[in-house]
């Protein structure tokens, strides 16, 4: 085959097939956990975090609640991956070899934000969330009144063991605010160095370039919806987690009717947590107490 621009557009064609191919193939555990905010700026501003939208009685004026003066930022992180494709091959009609790798490149485009998000659940005891605190802390801080003023009330999110035991979490999935955030400012796409022979990379590295750029971040949402325990997983621990999130109230002492639907796992705990709430009965024949409370999420970025 003569290699032409005409001939190298041809092939961003098929490229760009294999690429769509991928992103049907990808795994977007993500979205379970984390809520998908679009972006339009450098940096996103939650200031509306733990503003709870509560319904009252309307007695005079409307109540306002003053957002934080400082509201917690996430700044947008550029990604890329990049393709290179020899010329030879495009000049010996050998540019199927390359049909697998634009699918996983496609495939990397839609489920990359797993491994970030995920990423958050190990490091949430010493980085900040939206009150000031770390993420997974003993002592968030809850307060008297519904404006966030009055004596705070230390919460906890976090159940530390005595032990090296894998960390597990406990989580309330089903409201639009989420305990972790995906921030997307620009979708993932396949483009490509449209070049002739005498550009400059293809003249000194032989190669036509396709690339995938992107722009997002992640971020904490509501330390409410989520407890981490580095606790042996055991009936009474989960018990614990689950309870301090049923517990959960905002500022003034409205509870937040947290539920607690998402069990989420490294892959040795699977064990421990099908025998906590996916085992009817228990092993004296009696009922299990937390059959059915949570299901199970066995996420292999925690392993």
């Amino acid at each position: 085959m003569i290699v032409t621009p005409d001939s190298v557009r041809a092939l961003s064609v098929t490229f760009n097939k294999s690429f769509q191919d991928g992103v049907k193939l990808a795994d977007s555990t993500y979205k379970q956990v984390a809520m998908v905010v679009p972006s339009s700026a450098a940096a996103n501003v939650y200031a509306w975090l733990g503003q709870f939208p509560q319904m009252k009685e309307w007695i005079g004026s409307r109540t306002l609640r003053d957002m934080a003066a400082q509201g917690y930022t996430i700044p947008n992180i550029l990604y890329e991956s990049t393709v290179p494709v020899a010329r030879t091959d495009i000049e010996d009609d050998n540019v199927g070899v390359y049909s697998p790798i634009f699918q996983m490149q496609g495939q990397e485009s839609e489920q990359y934000p797993n491994r970030h998000v995920f990423g958050l659940f190990k490091v949430g005891e010493t980085k900040l969330c939206y009150d000031g605190q770390n993420f997974f802390d003993t002592d968030h801080p809850v307060y008297a009144n519904v404006d966030g003023t009055g004596t705070a009330t230390p919460v906890s999110n976090y159940f530390a063991g005595a032990g090296t035991d894998p960390a597990w979490y406990l989580m309330d999935t089903t409201k639009p605010l989420k305990p972790f955030i995906f921030q997307e400012r620009i979708k993932p796409q396949l483009t490509n160095k449209l070049s002739d022979q005498t550009s400059d990379h293809v003249f000194m590295e032989d190669e036509f370039l396709y690339g995938i750029r992107a722009r997002s971040a992640v971020g904490f949402g509501l330390w409410q919806l989520c407890v981490k325990s580095t606790k042996p997983l055991t009936p009474e621990s989960y018990e614990e987690a689950y309870q301090a999130l049923r517990n959960m109230k905002a500022d003034g002492g409205d509870p937040l009717n947290v539920t607690p639907n998402l069990l989420v796992v490294p892959s040795n705990l699977l064990p421990a947590a099908k025998t906590i709430v996916e085992k009817q009965f228990l092993a004296g024949g009696e009922n299990n107490s937390n059959y059915g409370l949570s299901k199970i999420l066995d996420a292999a970025w925690l392993n």
